[in-house]
């Protein structure tokens, strides 16, 4: 008979402490980890992504960290495809394997699959394009927030290739791009466990402020100024790095910039978790329930 494989998922909002969790549970099933934070596998991009240190890194295998240029496209289509074949590999090992990170979208994507979205005319997509590069960011946030609030509530709102996505989907069809999404679920050939971390509001929000502190200090700023030329790179239209970018142009001052990089981070928290709550197979805890959790997982596994 055929031993079950078992993807234990972890996820929460930034800060929120996946990255000791996964260690722990690696450490208990003798396994390795995949990412599906969407903004980890640029090579690049290190202090602003929150990405695991080189310690941790060491501490158990990880996938899909360091895999990418900013320079190439990368969609979640391609990531469903390399995240399945980094979790085959894994099975070919282990009957259990890790996903973490705060990226909902991509999580969804290897543990229910991916929704067939509609074909556009090319003008559409052209169209949206042209009104974003005249109008700007604020513009499309509006345009997107009228259209779809749904899906608003949900997105990052910092990322102009996923609101011209949605409005390239409502202009080109009439319907909503959330409407599209979760149709069917694709069934995979492992079982999935879904761990989700939170913490009290302001428990999680000091300690995101502590982290953009931490950033500072480590030499955040040197880093998006490093990466300041490349700005336009979809890559890079994210929390932690256009805030330092807008400094960078002149825009605010340095004290500005640190402010903005704090409330749009927890901004960014608050639309994860408003992702990851609509999901009722998420079985929540506190991360200090370290061992709580760790005998829940072990007993979903059987």
């Amino acid at each position: 008979m055929a031993v079950e494989k078992n993807l234990i998922l972890v996820v929460g909002p930034t800060a929120v402490g996946k990255t000791d969790l996964c260690l722990k549970l690696a450490r208990k099933f003798a396994t390795e980890i995949v990412s599906c934070d969407s903004r980890q596998f640029y090579r690049e991009l290190n202090l602003g992504t929150a990405k695991p240190s080189q310690w941790e890194l060491d501490q158990a295998p990880h996938h899909l960290i360091n895999s990418l240029s900013i320079t190439e496209e990368y969609d979640v289509k391609r990531f469903e495809k390399d995240a399945l074949e980094a979790l085959g590999s894994i099975f070919s090992r282990h009957s259990t394997a890790i996903m973490t990170g705060g990226s909902g979208l991509f999580a969804d994507a290897v543990t229910q699959g991916l929704d067939d979205m509609p074909e556009l005319e090319a003008e559409v997509r052209e169209g949206v394009i042209s009104d974003y590069e005249k109008k700007g960011l604020e513009w499309l946030q509006a345009e997107v927030a009228h259209a779809d609030p749904e899906y608003y509530s949900q997105v990052d709102r910092q990322n102009p290739q996923r609101l011209m996505r949605a409005l390239e989907v409502f202009r080109g069809t009439g319907q909503k791009f959330s409407s599209f999404r979760q149709k069917k679920k694709t069934v995979r050939p492992f079982k999935v466990i879904k761990v989700g971390l939170e913490r009290e509001r302001e428990e999680l929000y000091e300690r995101i402020d502590r982290r953009m502190d931490q950033m500072v200090a480590q030499g955040l700023f040197e880093e998006a100024e490093s990466l300041f030329g490349m700005r336009h790179l979809n890559a890079l239209q994210t929390v932690g790095y256009s805030e330092i970018f807008g400094y960078l142009e002149g825009s605010y001052d340095r004290e500005e910039a640190v402010r903005l990089l704090k409330r749009n981070s927890r901004r960014y928290a608050k639309r994860q978790l408003t992702w990851f709550r609509r999901d009722p197979e998420i079985r929540w805890f506190h991360p200090d329930q370290v061992e709580e959790i760790l005998d829940w997982v072990a007993a979903q596994i059987g």
